[in-house]
Formats: C-alpha cells, structure tokens, sequence
C-alpha cells in the first residue's frame, strides 16, 4: 500500500514548470466564441429567441398588431408550445437520452466534431430560452385580453384577471432565475419556480376549463388540453418517484460526509441524484459514486451551507429522494481516448467513479487540503489504487496551485485529447476559458440550475 507522501509529488522547481510551457492564445476571434459569456448554453437560449422572434414576425406579416391584433388562441398556444419544449429538455430520461447520442460518437471521428459533442450538456440554453419566449407570448396574451375591447366582449371576464395572475408569477420567476439573485438566494429561487410552475399549471388548466365552458367544446377536444397534459406528466413525473431511503453516513472529518445508499438503485458513473430532508422545500444534487461490481452507491458531501453543515452534524437515517440518476459533464469523457480530471477538494467525488470504472483512460490531477485527514484514508487509498500517477496537491502545505498549469501538463505528458474541469464556478471557468482559448477540448459544469 503506497503512503500519500508518495502519491504526492514534490513541489515543482521553477525550472521543472518551464520543461512544458503554455502555449499562447489564438486569436480575438477565436478566443472572443471560448469565452464564459459565448458558451453553446448562451447561444442556444439566445437561437431559440431568435426562432421565436423569426415565427412572430411570420405571424405578424400581413397584420397590424396595433389595429387588428392578434388571435389570443395564436398566442396561447405559441406560449404553451415553448413551455413544452422547456419541460421536455428538462426532463431526466430525456436528459439522459440526449447524452447517450452524444457520447456514442466514434472516437475515429475528428477531434472537432467530438468536441461539440461533448458540449451537450449545455443543453439548458434551450430550457432557459424557451421558458423566456414563452412568458413572452403569455404576456401578449395578457395584453390582448386586457386591452382589446373585442377580446373582453367575447371571453369570460375572469379569464382576464387568471392571465394577470399568471404573468405576475411568470415574471416573478424569471426575477430571481437571474444569476445575480440565482446564485445568492438559491432556496428562494429554488422554492419560487417550483411552486411558481405548479399554479401556473394549475391556472392554465383553470384558463382553459373556463374557455372551453364559454365555447361549448369539452376540454379533451382542443389542442391546449393535450399539451397541458403533456406539460402536467412532465412535471410529476419525477415526483412520482419520490421516496424515503435509509442513508448511513460517516464523516471522516468535519467537512466532508460519506453518504452509502442501498435501496435497489445502482446508478452509472457520471450520474447525479437529488437528495432532500424536506421534499417541498429544498433539493440538493450530488454526483454518485458507484463501486464497479457492487450494489448501490456513494456521494461525497462537503460543508457548503446551512444544509449540508446540518447533514454532516445530524446525520439522519433517512432522507428523501426522486426522480432517476440524471446524466452530468463527466459522461462526455466517452467521446474522447484519453482525459484529464481535474478536481479541487470535494469536486473529486463526481470523478472517483470514472477513475474506478476506467472505461477511458484517464490522468487525474486533483488540488485540495490534506487528502487523508479531509476525507479519510480509506477513500484515498481507493484512488491512489485506481490512479498510479496521479498529482495529489496539498493545499495545506504547498499553497494553492496554478491549476491550468497542472492541467496542461497532465495533458500534454498522458498524450491526452480533453480536460475536464471539476471545481467551484470562479476556477472551473478560469481554467476552462484559459485552456480551450488555446485550442485544448476542456469541460465543466456551467451552473445552469
């Protein structure tokens, strides 16, 4: 059994970091497409605008929307078509299916093809875009009832005050789905859209009973009725498979919590699972830890807030969880020959799995403070068993370190075709831009939820 001590290499001579140099970056056009802020999700949600926008104008082209108006039956169902494809892609078989296509690529297909391949998780772009348009047709929809005098003689009066309500919650979620407010407030925004969606399903089923009652036309004959049956399954579906399952926990020490599940799941590597102790308010998803030949699974849990600080200290026997393992970043390790994981303190738990199931081969390089303290002996030894060579930084006694440079040379010393990047957001980005504006295949989670 090797000791830490010598799984960790030595701090690197100034002169031994000038052996692999980085190469310089491409040019501003190049670099301009790399950057955070022209991701593939940006562009996706910014193309299904566009879409909407080029449809609207279709619509609008021999009308005068001032005059004449447009049909609040058109809008209606422009806006409940976006929330569909919004839902669908949203969806975790879905989710799940989208990444099977996209990792089945040969990999004697150019590297360029397989590198946009490998950004199928971005895929949220499209959630983001359409929920946005389609808020958008609901709030026309709104107008033209509310404004319109011959809209109001021929539709219930109620109608107009449950397309209000709807765009006020609609607009409320899309409030605080702002980054800023995202990121900083999560329960809030966690707990608005997930209510906010419910009773503006609620209120569309309500909307369009009182349409069909006005019209004479039972229900299950417009088109709206199947689309919002359509949009109900896809929101429940999930839930449906809500459950309470035991949870063993152990804390190797007080910032990280091994979690061990058995209840009849044993997800794929690459996966994650949303764990909860209160259904209706909080959901957390951690990447599972599947052991190769063994049933059920692990999650590592660091200290990251009121939540999970409580899980670690309490450490209940049961918790709540729903839905089915949904595909993350590290499947795309199989559209590639060789890969580099890196990963800073508990970002090594999304890699472990893949590290062990060595469907690819792969270099690990991960940067945290004393492995074996943190996180125990045990699941170091399980990866230093698994990866020879891999670069253990200790945080604790060498600093921080430059992790593009650690990943450039991973890369370069294995012969390896992509970079995965498994960290909090500020350096999972640095490294990402840092790396793939010099031509190199680098990947990380974009923190779209």
């Amino acid at each position: 059994m090797r000791l830490l001590s010598t799984t960790i290499e030595a701090p690197r001579t100034e002169e031994q970091n000038d052996k692999v140099q980085l190469p310089p970056q491409k040019g501003l056009f190049y670099r301009t497409l790399r950057h955070p802020l022209m991701r593939p999700y940006f562009r996706l949600m910014v193309a299904m605008i566009a879409l909407n926008i080029y449809v609207f104008s279709q619509i609008t082209e021999s009308l005068s929307f001032l005059d004449h108006g447009l049909s609040v039956d058109t809008l209606g169902k422009m806006a409940l078509v976006n929330f569909l494809v919004g839902a669908f892609f949203r969806q975790q078989w879905v989710v799940n299916t989208l990444f099977r296509i996209a990792t089945s690529v040969p990999k004697s297909f150019p590297l360029s093809v397989r590198w946009a391949c490998g950004k199928v998780y971005h895929f949220g772009g499209i959630h983001i875009g359409t929920f946005f348009a389609g808020s958008v047709w609901h709030f026309m929809t709104t107008a033209q009832l509310l404004i319109q005098p011959t809209y109001v003689m021929n539709m219930p009066v109620a109608t107009r005050y449950t397309a209000l309500i709807i765009a006020v919650v609609l607009m409320a979620m899309m409030i605080v789905a702002l980054p800023q407010i995202r990121h900083k407030h999560h329960d809030l925004f966690e707990r608005v859209v997930r209510f906010g969606l419910w009773f503006v399903v609620y209120m569309l089923w309500g909307q369009l009973w009182m349409v069909s009652e006005f019209r004479q036309i039972p229900m299950y004959k417009t088109t709206e009725f199947f689309g919002l049956l359509y949009l109900t399954g896809m929101i429940a579906l999930p839930w449906l498979r809500l459950r309470r399952v035991a949870i063993d926990i152990n804390t190797p020490s007080n910032h990280v919590a091994l979690a061990n599940f058995n209840y009849g799941v044993t997800p794929f590597a690459g996966s994650s699972t949303d764990l909860s102790t209160n259904p209706l308010l909080e959901w957390h998803s951690f990447a599972n830890i599947p052991s190769p030949g063994e049933d059920g699974f692990r999650l590592t849990i660091s200290r990251a807030g009121d939540w999970t600080g409580d899980l670690i200290d309490k450490k209940p026997k049961h918790i709540w969880v729903k839905g089915i393992p949904a595909a993350g970043v590290g499947n795309i390790e199989l559209c590639f020959k060789k890969v580099v994981w890196v990963a800073t303190g508990s970002g090594i738990g999304p890699c472990v799995p893949h590290l062990l199931d060595k469907k690819v081969p792969s270099r690990l390089v991960w940067s945290t403070r004393t492995p074996e303290k943190t996180y125990g002996h045990a699941l170091v030894e399980e990866i230093q068993q698994a990866q020879q060579e891999a670069m253990i930084w200790d945080t604790t006694a060498k600093g921080k370190p430059d992790l593009t440079q650690l990943a450039y040379e991973a890369y370069k010393e294995f012969d390896a075709e992509a970079v995965i990047v498994i960290s909090n957001q500020k350096t999972t980005f640095k490294v990402n831009y840092e790396l793939e504006s010099r031509g190199i295949p680098c990947f990380g989670a974009i923190w779209d939820s």
